[in-house]
């Protein structure tokens, strides 16, 4: 099955990046039955971008979908805020029925980032411990598989579905609830990957979820596209 998440893209106007923006590492985020999605990882700092990594192979996972995605750039040293808020347990998105445990990613030996394995975490959502935490300023990142080849559908198949306006909320480890409201939702090529507007500088909290998205390339193994939902935190 193509497990196509993808969605109309959104006719509101491009989003801007902050002022100023730190490439701090790139990731791979095994999103679509093991389709691989690299983007520049940016830190809420004040520093200029460095430049984009060049392309590599990607190691070979244990599901069926492998593909190819950038390296890790020169090494950068990190600058981010405190962390105010409590850790994110949990994710709600009722509009389509997304209601996960939230699993706590950080990154491999290899600068790559974790992602949920195949076992009984798989189909969960998780959140980047090198993002801000959800209601922290800046955009906390979310990421979760389309679906997988032995299982179907996973916990962001319907991703693309989400409509500007719509309510996100994450559950954090002191009994708080952060809510968010969905300002845009977008299939972008992975050729051509949003980096600076996805990973940029906010003026507030804001949060991103990411998956796969849009027709699945058998002959090169994975997904051409991401889903994209920006998202701001509403009181």
């Amino acid at each position: 099955m193509t497990g196509d998440a993808a969605g109309g893209e959104s006719t509101s106007p491009p989003r801007r990046p902050g002022r100023s923006l730190l490439l701090v590492l790139a990731v791979l985020l095994l999103l679509g039955g093991g389709t691989a999605v690299a983007v520049g990882l940016l830190g809420q700092v004040a520093d200029p971008p460095l430049p984009s990594a060049a392309q590599h192979p990607v190691p070979g996972t244990t599901t069926a979908r492998e593909s190819s995605a950038p390296a890790t750039p020169p090494s950068a040293s990190p600058t981010t805020p405190p962390a105010s808020s409590a850790l994110p347990v949990s994710l709600s998105i009722p509009s389509i029925d997304v209601h996960s445990d939230l699993l706590t990613l950080g990154t491999n030996p290899d600068g790559t980032l974790e992602v949920p394995q195949p076992g009984p975490d798989y189909d969960k959502a998780g959140w980047f411990d090198g993002s801000p935490r959800p209601g922290d300023l800046g955009p906390a990142v979310i990421e979760g598989h389309v679906d997988s080849a032995r299982n179907g559908p996973s916990v962001f198949y319907s991703l693309g579905a989400l409509a500007i306006g719509e309510r996100i909320e994450v559950a954090r480890a002191d009994g708080s609830t952060v809510a968010f409201r969905v300002d845009d939702v977008r299939v972008v090529s992975k050729a051509d990957f949003p980096t600076l507007e996805v990973y940029g500088n906010t003026d507030g909290p804001e949060l991103r979820l990411i998956t796969c998205g849009g027709p699945f390339d058998s002959s090169a193994g994975h997904y051409e596209d991401n889903v994209v939902v920006f998202a701001s935190q509403v009181t």
